[in-house]
């Protein structure tokens, strides 16, 4: 979702934007296949818990996979209370997740460096997506890292650090 809002920024205010990243998104649109996972996080009542592992543990069911469920767990504070709170605007985003889904609204393209980097073992940007990507950022870069799917920022965070850093370098 980040990167579908960081698109839609650079392409309407590219005046505020230097350089941009995009983790793992096109600028197409997808069906709604993340509405199982935010109505997961919705339906844990935070107050019934007392630690991150509890929490955890109450998302392992819904969320199966450990590294993913460990961040998603980084959205969460405690508040002066000690009462657990969402980050993110969870409902929010769950009212709007449908319209978060569409394709970006291009005026014009995007002029100024950008890059993509996406998961080898992800389905969410394929090769038969990088004629519009360049069509609307025709800077744009492509990095690949092989070993990882769509949450690559989790699953390869060493690499991922590397590509991002290299491109915001500022010799780039």
């Amino acid at each position: 979702m980040g990167g579908k809002v960081a698109m839609e920024f650079a392409v309407h205010f590219p005046e505020s934007v230097a350089k941009l990243v995009v983790v793992d998104i096109a600028p197409k649109a997808y069906p709604p296949a993340h509405r199982p996972l935010l109505l997961a996080l919705r339906a844990v009542n935070l107050s019934a818990y007392k630690s991150y592992g509890d929490l955890g543990a109450a998302l392992a069911g819904a969320v199966t996979d450990a590294a993913l469920r460990d961040f998603l767990l980084k959205n969460l504070y405690r508040d002066a209370d000690q009462a657990f709170r969402w980050r993110i605007a969870l409902d929010e985003i769950i009212q709007n997740y449908d319209a978060l889904t569409q394709a970006i609204a291009v005026e014009r393209p995007f002029e100024k460096s950008a890059c993509f980097i996406r998961g080898g073992r992800s389905n969410f940007v394929d090769d038969r997506d990088l004629a519009s990507l360049h069509a609307t950022f025709p800077r744009g870069e492509i990095k690949t890292i092989a070993g990882a799917g769509h949450w690559l920022h989790v699953e390869a965070a060493d690499e991922f650090y590397i590509a991002m850093s290299k491109f915001l370098a500022p010799a780039n």
